[in-house]
């Protein structure tokens, strides 16, 4: 055998990583392998694969007679649309995908080069953890992927794809990124797992109600997107990549648009109900306003009282925050706050201008929520939208009240522009609460109490539930026309691209987290 045809043997071997049993054993559970997740991720024919002939040093337990081609991760870089993406996988066919010494010194050698090129990079994850063989130095590796998470935070888009196993340690480096993707029925996160949780504690549960996918989209936020399988989750990364840019010094790609900026909306004028407490659905105003009616949903499952999600603008991308009125009203509480919190970060952090829809009664009443800390959650809001750069264009839709009006990016807070359709209600509070209050006196005199409380709220509403005053007051830049919100947004934003702010000088601020 000449060397070129032993070259092209080792590396015949290597693809096959644990070998053809172990690759059977995947599909079965209706997974792909490392390599045919990179090939679906990328351009086709674009991976660059980096360190495929590294393996363990380890001789504890055995393992000096155990092979673990390429030490169980595949690594590399590529293109998806024609734009440079690092990437690591996780070889479940190889030592069950587990994190040793070389393993992690593979992942940070990309993490560092992503770092350096401004390129983003995407994680799959598929693992049974630590190498239990390897001991403290596996430990040392999560560690020092750990390190470089955080410190390519904010500077290069980070995304990670959980698509198998992901426990222990493991789970901190997919927190740490910004968008985690899980797959429905084949992917799990935990710290510790149901068998552990049953000894300590006595619990039972099964993986998936702990750690699925649909437990962290929907109740721990701990996930932002679901797959249904691996193939329409690594489609679904290709889609986010295309709203994000690849570096913080850089704006996200520019597309084509075929949906006319300065086209109207006629059914805007009748969208809102005539009955302030009649709820309507927030995505109908979404996607009458984003370049074809697409959106690109961040956490769908979780606090459904408030969406975020990314649009197209005549072809730029805008991070949308907006109250929906189907679940509690709109109020802001807990999860909510933490949501939109993070979501205004991130798309400061990565020059995406933010568009806020406002239609919120205030924030949600309630025992648990004062003692779960809305106070310290809310503020995040409060701190993020103040912090943020970008351009904020805010359109208030009907109800703006109190300390959520203001959180909802007021002019205070920072908005650039703030637009209002004549539904809006912008006050301290809702009539009835108010007149309860400002006219009690009044109220309680009255030969006809009932009566003149109808009167006085009818009163407040006059006066004050209108956009007018703060219109009046500069708090609001305009009244517009709610057919023309589209081509009004649209020119605010052409207006805001040359804005430049900077924050004074500081290491960091220190958001009520």
């Amino acid at each position: 055998m000449n060397k070129i045809e032993e070259l092209r043997s080792k590396k015949e071997k290597l693809e096959l990583g644990g070998g053809q049993e172990r690759i059977d054993s995947q599909h079965a559970k209706g997974k792909l392998t490392a390599r045919e997740k990179i090939k679906l991720l990328f351009d086709e024919g674009s991976f660059v694969e980096l360190d495929p002939f590294v393996s363990h040093r380890c001789t504890n337990f055995g393992m000096d007679k155990v092979e673990a081609p390429g030490d169980g991760v595949v690594t590399g870089y590529g293109t998806i649309d024609g734009r440079l993406v690092f990437a690591f996988a996780q070889d479940f066919t190889v030592l069950g995908g587990s994190l040793g010494e070389y393993h992690a010194e593979k992942i940070v050698k990309v993490q560092k080069m992503a770092l350096k090129m401004g390129a983003p990079i995407v994680g799959l994850n598929d693992s049974g953890g630590a190498r239990i063989q390897e001991g403290v130095t596996s430990l040392s590796g999560f560690g020092k992927i750990f390190y470089n998470n955080t410190i390519s935070s904010g500077v290069i888009p980070q995304i990670a794809v959980i698509m198998g196993p992901c426990a222990g340690g493991a789970v901190y480096s997919p927190a740490i990124m910004d968008f985690v993707f899980m797959v429905d029925k084949t992917s799990q996160m935990f710290i510790t797992g149901p068998q552990v949780i049953k000894t300590v504690t006595g619990e039972e549960i099964s993986a998936e109600k702990l750690g699925g996918a649909m437990a962290h989209n929907s109740i721990s936020g701990v996930a932002h997107f679901m797959g249904k399988d691996d193939a329409d989750t690594l489609a679904s990364v290709r889609k986010l990549l295309s709203y994000l840019p690849s570096n913080n010094l850089e704006t996200p790609p520019m597309y084509d648009s075929s949906d006319d900026p300065n086209r109207l909306v006629p059914e805007f004028n009748e969208i809102i109900p005539e009955n302030p407490n009649k709820a309507y659905d927030i995505y109908d105003i979404i996607t009458k306003l984003a370049d074809n009616g697409e959106y690109f949903d961040v956490m769908p499952h979780y606090a459904k009282n408030i969406v975020t999600c990314f649009i197209r603008l005549d072809g730029r991308t805008v991070g949308v925050i907006a109250n929906q009125p189907k679940f509690y009203a709109g109020c802001l509480d807990i999860n909510a706050s933490d949501k939109a919190a993070r979501f205004i970060r991130r798309c400061d952090a990565f020059n995406i201008p933010l568009l806020t829809l406002t239609d919120v009664p205030g924030f949600l009443p309630g025992v648990d929520q004062e003692h779960g800390g809305i106070i310290r959650h809310g503020a995040k809001m409060l701190y993020a939208y103040s912090e943020a750069t970008v351009p904020k264009v805010t359109m208030i839709l009907r109800k703006a009240y109190g300390g959520a009006y203001i959180g909802m990016c007021n002019k205070e807070l920072g908005a650039d522009i703030v637009l209002a359709w004549p539904s809006a209600e912008i006050a301290v509070m809702g009539a009835e609460g108010a007149a309860n209050i400002v006219f009690k006196k009044e109220i309680e005199e009255a030969d006809d109490p009932a009566a003149k409380r109808q009167e006085k709220i009818a009163e407040y509403e006059r006066r004050f539930n209108n956009p007018y005053r703060a219109a009046e007051l500069g708090y609001v830049d305009d009244v517009i026309e709610p057919a023309t919100a589209r081509q009004r947004v649209i020119n605010a934003f052409e207006m805001l691209a040359s804005k430049r702010e900077s924050l004074p000088a500081k290491k960091h601020g220190n958001i009520p987290l």
